[in-house]
């Protein structure tokens, strides 16, 4: 009998697991996870960075947990020796029509509590960025680079540690709710504690449900696919460039990100993924497909952004479509200069009225909590979820 099973080894939950030993280090917890090894979806593929908080609505979860997250994610990597570099980014106008949108953003920054700062001019942006095709931006020097997989990697180092356990290949198959416990059934065995928490990302409604947890949202895949910029054109792009992002889409527009451990990555756009771990534009699984287009929520979606989507898509198949997309911000940027990179797959929550969930959400049951909805920026703002969480946690024991 454990006291508290964790579902998922993504960033998520290993900072939950983490949090929850060290809040209460007598504790029985188990986390596990489907596959062979730790953070292999959503924290594994992504671009690594270190976000500072200034896209966000004040107040919401993602304004509090980013900001609480980036210092305590900060603080840890210090204390335990992980590289990471606060290179700082430029967010870039490219016409006058995204002037408005630009000046949400230094107040949001402000409100927010970010350091440092400012609108920049055309000639300030070309000292920063040379190469960069805008009229007017805002430096954030508070954003910086990472690798989060290494993160995790130490995460789980810290969990083994304090006597928790960590298993992987136990894909869960059923949940059973008792009087005062609750039976997760997986691929290798039966496990028993008296709280689970669910932290499984691209597949959290299903164990939700799974739970007996009455959800109004579907987990939606949209897949982000990037380029890497060949080594000769590497001086074009000096840190992160970033467009001004369309308020009414939840993804941020591509973008140009130096990474940690060498290189720059072009991208991602956000299609459709037809698996929820489709990492490839062929890769369907029909039954998933089919959940996903016979939601409301997401007949709505796509009723209202279909041009939006129809763009992406097409940008997916063609690289000269991408490439244009591209040179926006840098138009010293060629078809040729693109090598084929990587892709992630994003778990976006969406509800029955057609609502692209923007904020992190975490529905609770007697036996069981579920974050059901926890996009970027929950790398950065891991710990401070993992905070959130086992509070949650440590109140019931």
């Amino acid at each position: 009998m454990q006291d508290v099973i964790v579902i998922g080894g993504g960033i998520v939950g290993l900072a939950t697991a983490l949090k929850i030993t060290q809040k209460k280090p007598d504790i029985k917890l188990l986390l596990l996870e489907k596959e062979t090894e730790l953070s292999a979806h959503q924290t594994g593929n992504n671009s690594g960075v270190i976000h500072s908080g200034i896209y966000y609505k004040p107040g919401s979860l993602k304004a509090l947990n980013c900001r609480n997250g980036y210092r305590q994610l900060i603080d840890f990597c210090e204390k335990e020796n992980i590289k990471y570099e606060l290179c700082g980014k430029v967010i870039v106008a490219i016409n006058e029509t995204q002037l408005p949108a630009l000046e949400t953003l230094i107040e949001r920054g402000n409100q927010n509590g970010l350091k440092g700062i400012k609108s920049i001019s055309k000639e300030e942006l070309h000292e920063i960025e040379p190469h960069v095709l805008g009229i007017k931006g805002i430096r954030v020097p508070e954003t910086g680079i990472i690798d989060y997989k290494e993160v995790t990697m130490k995460y789980a180092e810290k969990i083994q540690k304090s006597g928790a356990l960590i298993q992987t290949n136990e894909k869960v198959i059923k949940i059973t709710t008792q009087k005062d416990s609750i039976v997760v059934e997986t691929s290798r065995g039966t496990h028993e504690c008296k709280l689970l928490v669910n932290c499984a990302g691209l597949y959290s409604d299903k164990v939700a449900k799974m739970t007996g947890q009455k959800i109004n949202v579907k987990i939606i895949p949209f897949r982000g696919e990037y380029f890497k910029i060949r080594k000769e054109k590497h001086h074009l792009v000096n840190n992160l460039i970033y467009p001004v992002p369309d308020p009414a889409f939840p993804f941020l527009g591509v973008h140009f990100t130096r990474m940690i451990n060498g290189g720059i990555e072009a991208g991602p756009n956000a299609v459709l993924a037809f698996a929820r771990e489709g990492y490839k534009k062929l890769q369907i699984n029909l039954p998933e497909l089919s959940e996903t287009l016979l939601w409301p929520g997401f007949q709505k979606v796509a009723a209202k952004y279909w041009a939006t989507g129809f763009g992406e898509m097409y940008r997916s198949f063609s690289k000269t479509a991408f490439t244009k997309a591209l040179q926006k911000l840098i138009p010293d940027v060629q078809k040729n200069d693109l090598e084929t990179g990587g892709a992630g797959v994003r778990a976006q929550a969406c509800d029955r009225e057609g609502g692209l969930i923007d904020d992190f959400l975490i529905y609770e049951n007697e036996h069981a909590i579920n974050v059901c909805n926890a996009p970027s920026p929950a790398a950065t703002s891991s710990l401070a979820i993992g905070d959130t969480i086992s509070d949650l946690i440590i109140k019931r024991f």
